[in-house]
């Protein structure tokens, strides 16, 4: 075993570990700027990290493939991360088996509700065929928008940048218009922003409240199964072939 961590550490210490290094900064310094503003929303940490990596990069003529083999590491990280959101679930294992029924309505309304709007809202602002297709699955984790997307007519990549988006909105926002529209128990509003954020909003919800994180990181997964059934019809209805 000993052996095999002096290896790993020997890779990591020879690769390129710049990617790494600028990821890590720039979200200890948006997060540390969005608490300095009490959690102001356009200082989202995710936003705000994106947007200083980008600047970094472009102003230092840095290729996007050289910034990514060291940022892989955290990539690779998305998968404990994710297994790791049974916790908080198992921890509320009841109370979401006593809301099961409503959970099931909930989901299939939130899922077909962000798909129609999106498409009726990019059509009323004149978007193309292919962008609509393309918007119809943004509410859910990448992997799956990306792969439903390119089975109803859509571009994989355009929609892997509207989900990103579509969380850091979702993620901005959900606090403030839950206080704005007295919706205080934090099970519904875990759900809605799992359903309408994914996994962006769902990381926010478990630094707000473990039950809110809990109830969005089910609805996180169970608003992928839904989207994928019902996406290719709901767009078949509204845009055709």
């Amino acid at each position: 075993m000993t052996h095999g961590i002096t290896n790993i550490w020997v890779y990591l210490e020879a690769s390129p570990l710049l990617g790494l290094v600028v990821t890590l900064c720039a979200y200890v310094a948006a997060s540390a700027l969005y608490q300095r503003t009490r959690g102001f929303p356009l200082f989202q940490p995710v936003l705000v990290s994106v947007v200083a990596i980008a600047v970094l990069l472009e102003v230092g003529h840095i290729p996007y493939e050289r910034y990514f083999e060291g940022a892989q590491f955290i990539q690779f990280l998305l998968g404990p991360a994710t297994v790791a959101l049974a916790v908080p679930l198992f921890a509320n294992i009841e109370r979401i088996r006593r809301a099961a029924p409503a959970i099931a309505v909930a989901i299939v309304c939130g899922s077909a509700t962000a798909t129609v709007s999106a498409v009726v809202i990019g059509r009323a602002l004149g978007a193309t065929d292919v962008v609509l297709r393309s918007l119809a699955p943004k509410s859910v984790t990448a992997p799956v928008a990306m792969g439903i997307s390119e089975k109803i007519g859509g571009l994989p990549s355009l929609t892997a940048a509207l989900v990103i988006m579509t969380g850091i909105t979702g993620a901005m926002l959900f606090p403030s218009l839950y206080a704005a529209t007295g919706i205080r128990d934090w099970r519904a509003r875990g759900l809605g922003v799992g359903t309408a954020s994914h996994g962006i909003g769902t990381a926010r919800a478990l630094m707000l409240d473990l039950t809110a994180g809990a109830f969005s990181s089910l609805a996180m997964g169970l608003n992928a199964i839904a989207t994928a059934v019902l996406v290719p019809p709901l767009v078949f209805m509204l845009l055709g072939r």
